[in-house]
């Protein structure tokens, strides 16, 4: 639904006046690719494997095993960072296709189903009927 005059002046206001409060988050915000922030994300995750594999080496070589695990986990934990940012940045997980954009298989069908909580009431709803 398109915004009437008064609404797009009314925030075309409210924008202008954030710009001028903070021209810092303005910046990060006028970047119109998405894909360019989910970048920036990857290479922090690649940069936080790799100090994670520094502490675990750092733990293995002295024998510390609380050490050498929490390497482990932030590994881990930039690693899942990284995977998360590297399927948004080329459009996996974002939102299931629109009705009649193609899809087939596995992801047509889940598409088709809706959420798991739909599934389970349509289920609960179906039982009581059939009783």
């Amino acid at each position: 639904m398109p915004l009437s005059e008064h609404e797009q002046r009314l925030l075309d206001q409210i924008e202008q006046a954030l710009y001028a409060e903070d021209p810092k988050w303005a910046n990060t915000v006028r970047i119109s690719d998405p894909r360019s922030h989910y970048k920036r994300r990857l290479i922090k995750a690649s940069i936080g494997f790799a100090l994670g594999v520094v502490i675990m080496m750092v733990g293995v070589v002295m024998s510390q095993i609380p050490l050498g695990v929490g390497g482990f986990v932030v590994m881990l934990a930039a690693c899942l960072w990284g995977l998360s940012s590297w399927k948004r940045m080329n459009g996996f997980g974002d939102s299931p296709p629109a009705p009649g954009a193609g899809g087939t298989g596995r992801q047509a069908r889940r598409a088709n189903r809706g959420t798991f909580m739909e599934r389970m009431e349509e289920r609960w709803r179906r039982r009581h009927d059939e009783r």
